[in-house]
């Protein structure tokens, strides 16, 4: 399963899992089959508020979930739409994350969790 992060900055499983989806700097792949990493720089970080574009944003790259803070209702229409699922970090860092992730213990984000203006629980800067 590969596993996409949104992040401040690449530090492998050791990232700091960033608040919002659209306007994270980069994100890391973790591929649980084949137990490796990869960074991936956003290519939509420049996008109108609201008109982020999540498949462009991972550089189309193939994931099967995403792991954020919080995330805008059109990003997560438009993961959905592809088949990936989004969940809510719990934990700080990746490691945190994956650990809970296949414990089941991830919230599965819909979109009555997603970020309005960033209120309404949402940890976007």
């Amino acid at each position: 399963m590969k596993i996409c992060f949104a992040v401040l900055k690449d530090e492998g499983v050791e990232s700091t899992v960033y608040d919002h989806f659209g306007s994270a700097p980069a994100f890391v792949v973790v591929n649980t089959e084949k137990d490796n990493v990869s960074a991936v720089v956003n290519r939509d970080a420049n996008h109108i508020h609201g008109a982020c574009n999540p498949i462009k944003a991972i550089g189309g790259t193939e994931v099967d979930a995403i792991v954020v803070g919080g995330i805008g209702a059109g990003a997560l229409m438009g993961l959905n739409a592809k088949g990936i699922k989004v969940f809510k970090a719990t934990g700080s860092t990746i490691k945190d994350n994956l650990a809970l992730f296949s414990q089941n213990k991830l919230p599965e984000l819909t979109i009555d969790h997603t970020c309005a203006g960033h209120k309404g629980g949402c940890a976007h800067h």
